[in-house]
């Protein structure tokens, strides 16, 4: 029976909920906004370049959505190209930070949306696995980045799929990748859901989440508008679970809008490949190439013990714990994110051409605080529309552009093991 009018819109805050939770980004109102400041923090949400859209077809005959910047002139020769990979219920748009810091340091990107996500083709229940994620990498790669270096950078998901890709395909995954950013991600082999409130509740997500979200998919079109009603209740879980500091309404809109673009039934597609995911052996194939590990101290979603487990088994890989930070890191701290990519791409490159092993390396944990919060909270802040149409970041720099001298713009780090 279908619900009244009154039951669907009383039921859209457990909606909201319920398809956070099993995303990843909330189950309790409550606790979501208790302590709470939606107003502080802001973002630079101006429009990404305007690069080339076109599609990779999959194996199965899904299209997948892409997008690739060129730099004007073309890449310098023997650049790698980078490839930008999402993560569970986002889409391309949450690299838009990134891109244009990449963009502006004259690289080649080519950015994706993973099946089903996005403006990707609806894939079927059945190939919602990381075996096909991984193929569909592959896919990517051979029709628009044939030849020449790869720089792979994954968040969440979006990691996952990097290291299928590893474990399917070792022999490319050798030959052309010279550097790897697994951001806020798992390699799996333990609980992944357990939000901030134990492995039982997360394990309770994890085997009702997606029975819960398929019915909510039958009224799909229906809870859809409805959305506006439960806007507080979407906000609130956003904010606890994607940040880990207090950011502006315009940002956790943003992500909503992204996470609830994605229909139910898709969510509830993935779950059981997120929940069972173990590619701890795929790592090894991490290993002799540089590798960037990155986590957000406050991710309630892939805490830095996911990470820890990843560097222990990939020698000479860095891994970077940010301060304040939650699951979309990326969104929240750019300035520091964007800084350890260009570092990265810089470092693989170099390594590629000089035939440098990052085994060599020592094992290095840094702990780091994003200075341009800091001085933007200590100062007022600022409104998201004084951010938008400067053409600068927080630190008063273009995107990518970093001070003479700086080891990393707008950011200070320690080493603590």
């Amino acid at each position: 029976m279908a619900p009244s009018g009154k039951a669907t819109a009383a039921g859209i805050g457990l909606g909201v909920a319920a398809a956070a939770a099993a995303a990843g980004i909330g189950v309790v109102a409550e606790r979501a906004t208790r302590g709470r400041d939606l107003t502080t923090g802001t973002i630079d949400l101006r429009e990404a370049p305007r690069g080339r859209q076109t599609v990779a077809i999959a194996d199965d005959g899904i299209p997948l959505n892409v997008i690739i910047d060129e730099p004007e002139g073309g890449a310098p020769q023997g650049s790698p190209t980078i490839v930008l990979t999402h993560g569970y219920c986002l889409n391309l748009d949450m690299w838009t930070l990134q891109r244009r810091a990449l963009a502006e340091a004259g690289h080649r990107i080519v950015l994706w949306d993973q099946r089903s996500h996005g403006d990707s083709g609806h894939a079927s229940k059945d190939s919602c696995t990381l075996d096909q994620l991984g193929r569909d990498l592959r896919r990517v790669l051979d029709e628009h980045a044939p030849d020449g270096p790869l720089v792979l950078i994954g968040h969440s998901m979006g990691g996952m799929t990097q290291m299928a890709y590893a474990r399917e395909f070792p022999e490319e995954f050798a030959e052309r990748v010279v550097a790897v950013g697994l951001l806020g991600t798992s390699a799996g082999g333990t609980a992944m859901m357990t939000l901030g409130f134990g492995p039982m509740v997360g394990s309770l997500v994890g085997r009702v989440g997606p029975d819960v979200l398929w019915r909510l998919g039958r009224y799909q079109d229906r809870l859809d508008p409805l959305r506006r009603f439960g806007r507080g209740v979407e906000d609130a879980v956003v904010a606890r679970y994607a940040f880990g500091s207090p950011m502006s309404r315009e940002a956790t809109r943003f992500v909503g809008d992204m996470i609830f673009r994605t229909p139910f039934s898709v969510m509830a597609d993935f779950l059981p490949a997120l929940e069972g995911v173990d590619e701890r052996d795929s790592l090894r194939h991490f290993v002799g190439i540089d590798c960037l590990v990155v986590n957000g101290e406050a991710d309630l979603i892939t805490p830095p013990e996911h990470s820890e487990a990843i560097v222990q088994r990939v020698p000479g890989a860095e891994h970077v714990v940010i301060r304040d930070a939650g699951h979309l890191l990326m969104l929240e701290h750019p300035d520091v994110v964007n800084e350890q990519l260009l570092d990265l791409v810089d470092r693989g490159a170099r390594a590629a051409r000089h035939g440098m092993s990052p085994t060599e390396k020592p094992r290095v944990r840094r702990l780091v605080t994003d200075m341009t919060r800091v001085k933007r909270s200590r100062s007022g802040g600022g409104s998201a529309r004084s951010q938008r149409g400067t053409g600068k970041g927080a630190t008063g720099r273009p995107p990518g552009k970093r001070a003479p001298g700086a080891a990393s713009g707008g950011s200070s780090a320690e080493a603590t093991g």
